[in-house]
């Protein structure tokens, strides 16, 4: 935000400086070793990467990198763009379900290409135990993660492509040393028993805030689907009273689309959502658990 061609309210005050702008959603998450592993790679990476420190090349060598790998929710092109931007640096690891390799590969190209300039490792995510991120390791060291199956379709540039499969995933990660759990949720179609579980047991959640209500798109582009069409639960029908009584330390919206009003510090929405002891994200945004 603001987005190239809109002018409604939100983009308008971040054009004037009066709210943030915001690059697209994606997530990182280190491990004590300080590899960093994206949820998502963003058309914005490049831009993302240069405002964090943590995520830029260490002195120790000309070329390096402490982005260990990327775990993708889905093969939205907001998702999964970023990924070209990293093809100069060594094999690029990257985890996600064969629905969603196999929607970037026959649609994008995307192994395709990398594999020309550095090479690709794909692992397919456990749904049931956590697993390692770098499994080489084991157990021994470093952060575990396990997918969360979610309701969801290929994205619309896949075409007539076969829908089976799972093309829609949040993630969970464990800190083995603490216990503690952190679950990203950027797209979210349904709320089903395994997300209910996840965020029982999670100790952050960064959830699909990507509307406040169902029709809000169609305002500023009047053919425009409906949330629900578009693959994501909506904060006033759903999320809100969702996490509102969640114990999570951290409760926090995420892939907020630019036309949601709770971007407005002062507007009735955003009291709303911080009344619930919920926290609307922003670029920058870090905690520990």
């Amino acid at each position: 935000m603001p987005q190239w061609n809109c002018a409604c309210p939100n983009c308008e005050e971040a054009r004037r400086g009066r709210i943030p702008a915001r690059t697209q959603s994606s997530v990182a998450v280190a491990d004590e070793r300080g590899r960093w592993y994206l949820v998502n790679a963003s058309p914005d990476l490049r831009a993302q990467i240069e405002a964090h420190a943590d995520l830029q090349p260490g002195f120790h060598s000309l070329r390096n990198t402490p982005i260990a790998g990327v775990l993708l929710t889905n093969a939205d092109l907001d998702h999964v763009l970023g990924l070209f931007s990293l093809r100069e640096g060594d094999a690029l690891t990257i985890h996600a379900t064969r629905a969603v390799r196999a929607t970037a590969a026959s649609s994008l190209g995307l192994g395709k290409v990398l594999d020309v300039f550095c090479g690709t490792v794909w692992r397919e995510p456990s749904f049931e135990a956590f697993m390692p991120l770098t499994p080489e390791e084991g157990n021994a060291g470093g952060l575990l993660y396990r997918a969360i199956c979610l309701p969801g379709t290929p994205p619309k540039f896949a075409g007539a492509m076969p829908l089976d499969g799972v093309h829609s995933v949040a993630y969970q990660f464990m800190d083995p040393r603490t216990g503690g759990r952190l679950l990203v949720a950027p797209d979210v179609a349904a709320v089903n028993d395994g997300l209910r579980e996840a965020l029982r047991t999670s100790d952050a959640v960064l959830f699909d805030g990507t509307f406040w209500s169902g029709d809000e798109l169609s305002r500023v582009k009047s053919a425009a689907p409906k949330a629900g069409e578009m693959g994501h639960v909506t904060m006033e029908e759903c999320s809100l009273n969702l996490l509102r009584d969640l114990g999570a330390r951290h409760k926090i919206y995420i892939h907020i689309n630019n036309t949601n009003p709770v971007l407005l510090r002062e507007s009735s929405e955003r009291a709303v959502v911080e009344a619930a002891g919920i926290m609307i994200g922003y670029d920058g945004l870090e905690f520990r658990l």
